[in-house]
């Protein structure tokens, strides 16, 4: 059972605090729900605490597994196949999965396919939401700022733009 205060990541969403736990009646029907405060936007998300299995919330990784993401964005990028319509639906599909990884292999890719020839306007909405993804779970995972979690993505991904 989550409790207040549990930093959780909900897949497409983001990274977040669970900040309370409020009930709330719905079409006559009262349900308990997490609250979500997110670090960017100032969002706050409510999830019913009984759905919570199927929506795939999952624990912020451990700082040591900061490493494993690092090791994605140095990767060599995955070639673009395909139509972007077709490219699009694949990289939903990988960031719906909810792993950090898949979102930054996404990330990635787009980044270095953009440096090449301009990424559709579908595609550049995924990449922001992706990088938007990325940096809020790894201000938890890194005990930093958005900001510097920013700076040290695109540290990483210049560099990565000249080695490949």
């Amino acid at each position: 059972m989550l409790q207040v205060g549990d930093k959780v990541v909900y897949p497409m969403h983001g990274a977040g605090v669970i900040a309370g736990i409020e009930n709330c009646e719905v079409l006559g029907e009262g349900k308990s729900y997490y609250v979500l405060q997110m670090p960017l936007g100032n969002m706050k998300v409510m999830i019913p605490t009984d759905n919570v299995d199927n929506i795939g919330l999952r624990d912020v990784i451990s700082s040591s597994q900061v490493d494993e993401v690092r090791n994605v964005l140095e990767d060599k990028p995955e070639r673009a196949l395909g139509s972007w319509n077709k490219r699009f639906h694949e990289n939903l599909d990988r960031m719906k999965s909810g792993d950090i990884r898949d979102v930054a292999a996404v990330a990635r890719n787009l980044i270095l396919q953009d440096q090449r020839r301009k990424i559709s306007s579908g595609e550049r909405r995924l990449l922001d939401l992706a990088k938007q993804i990325l940096v809020s779970e790894l201000v938890y995972a890194c005990h930093k700022t958005p900001e510097e979690v920013e700076n040290w993505l695109e540290d990483i991904l210049s560099q990565n733009r000249y080695k490949h």
